[in-house]
């Protein structure tokens, strides 16, 4: 019998937006959740010093199959009762491109902790999302999350053909390296990350697992893109999430570069419209992502080939997201009184990818609010890499104090506009750095455009409505079980 895919797929928005909760409450429907991959060792290690008040990350990690490594990482970042409102979290140290032991140990856990929830009380698929962009983690997060059994990765923003090789060699306990993007790479560089899963396992007693091989769906912009990946990537492309400019988060830059509207916003053209007819002729099935939040475009894109869709920003703002509850109640009021304004910030990630942001005025898209924030980088998700003159890799974040970036070969113009993503995303979810001096690190939305109209799933009155609330919204009038490959 063919495997049972999804019609629905959540989207992996932010930093613990789709948290494992989220991720949990959708395939329990059987559709599928996604948790995000992205900043998972901060957030488990957060959550810690917060004081775990559920108990939900400890019993997580009870189930680590290494206890040492578990009793560890609780041993270094819990507190009981949790931290003081107005302490700052211990930060964990940045990872590069030559992790340690305990680097490697935070990223394994975190991502196996999030996956065991997200799976936790049902036997339906989870998967999980990470950006191609956010290469150094890559590897151990892999493990991670295929130690707890993950059924599908998805990832984007870039172009991950390297990928669906290495969930082949993890999956056989294989040693596997990967190349990173390194500006002004020469011959004397060593540009490549690298994981052994028998040095991480050296502390399990029994053999090393072989795991099962997830199913790999790559998120594109276009046909071109998707006829590469199936054809040049190192292993098998199970399917394609095919990304329209209106989604949430990173958008890939417009085709044709250089031109924006009167407000700064990239323009997206013809060129920009993916050709879903020589996809379709791939074989590979494939969901439509951005602009799919309602059940006729359901429908629509079913008609047009599509196994189904990929919704995200509809399930930001339901019970079970990790957005908080203020950040949640903003948006549906403000939804609701037609006040919500989308923009595509083609400078404010570090990423250089256009990123959509939701324009509220107690959060960093107030320009006030921007540049009251002293510049800082201690956390350094989105660095880039760079070749020293020694021939050693360096890291540089356009986000990061300008003098400390220009110091390191960086231009200036890179450096405008440039926001903290790493830590807006964190106080998006409630975990807030306290910097010295008191500040508290601010928020910043992002979401797709359909975030102007999220009210429609809230009762009057009401700003609360669940994930389940919008399954049964997007599948009004469709069969709702998963569909036969």
């Amino acid at each position: 019998m063919r495997p049972q895919l999804p019609v629905i797929i959540q989207g992996g928005m932010g930093a613990a937006v789709s948290d494992w909760r989220l991720a949990n409450a959708v395939s329990r429907t059987g559709q599928l959740g996604v948790i995000s991959g992205t900043a998972l060792d901060v957030i488990l290690a957060r959550r810690l010093q917060d004081g775990d008040p559920d108990g939900h990350m400890r019993r997580a990690l009870n189930a680590f199959p290494i206890p040492a490594i578990a009793e560890r990482i609780i041993d270094k970042y819990f507190i009981d009762g949790g931290k003081d409102a107005d302490a700052p979290y211990t930060n964990k140290p940045m990872v590069s491109h030559r992790p340690s032991q305990a680097t490697n140990e935070l990223l394994v856990a975190a991502n196996f902790v999030e996956v065991f929830l997200a799976k936790e009380g049902h036997g339906n698929p989870v998967g999980v999302n990470f950006l191609e962009k956010i290469q150094v983690p890559t590897l151990p997060s892999l493990y991670g999350v295929m130690l707890a059994g993950v059924d599908y990765v998805l990832m984007g923003a870039g172009i991950p053909k390297a990928i669906p090789g290495l969930l082949d060699k993890l999956s056989e306990g294989f040693d596997v390296e990967m190349k990173i993007d390194v500006k002004g790479l020469t011959e004397k560089g060593d540009p490549f990350v690298r994981f052994s899963p028998t040095q991480f396992c050296k502390e399990l007693v029994a053999k090393l697992p072989t795991l099962p091989r997830p199913n790999f769906l790559a998120i594109v912009s276009s046909h071109v893109l998707a006829k590469m990946l199936a054809t040049k990537s190192t292993g098998e492309v199970d399917g394609f999430v095919v990304e329209y400019p209106v989604a949430g988060g990173h958008n890939a830059p417009p085709r044709k570069r250089g031109e924006f509207n009167d407000a700064g916003e990239p323009i997206y053209g013809d060129r920009d419209v993916p050709d879903l007819d020589a996809i379709a002729e791939l074989g590979k099935p494939f969901w439509l992502a951005g602009g799919y939040a309602e059940p006729y475009q359901v429908k629509a894109a079913l008609e047009a080939g599509a196994t189904g869709v990929q919704v995200g920003t509809a399930f930001a703002y339901c019970n079970e997201s990790g957005f908080t509850r203020e950040i949640k109640d903003d948006v549906i009021n403000a939804s609701r009184d037609e006040e919500v304004s989308v923009y595509t910030d083609a400078v404010a990630s570090p990423t250089g990818f256009p990123f959509k942001v939701v324009q509220m005025e107690q959060t960093l898209s107030n320009p006030v609010l921007y540049e009251e924030r002293d510049r800082i980088c201690d956390l350094g998700y989105l660095r880039h890499a760079y070749e020293r003159d020694n021939g050693r890799i360096g890291w540089r974040c356009p986000s990061e104090p300008v003098d400390d970036y220009l110091s390191k070969g960086g231009q200036m113009e890179e450096t405008v506009g440039r926001k903290c993503l790493c830590n807006s995303l964190l106080a998006n979810v409630g975990h807030a750095q306290v910097q010295d001096g008191g500040y508290v690190e601010g928020t910043l939305i992002t979401s797709g455009d359909d975030a102007q109209y999220v009210a429609r799933f809230a009762p009057a009155g009401s700003t609360h409505y669940s994930a389940e609330d919008v399954i049964r919204y997007l599948t009004d009038g469709l069969v709702t079980e998963p569909v036969n490959a």
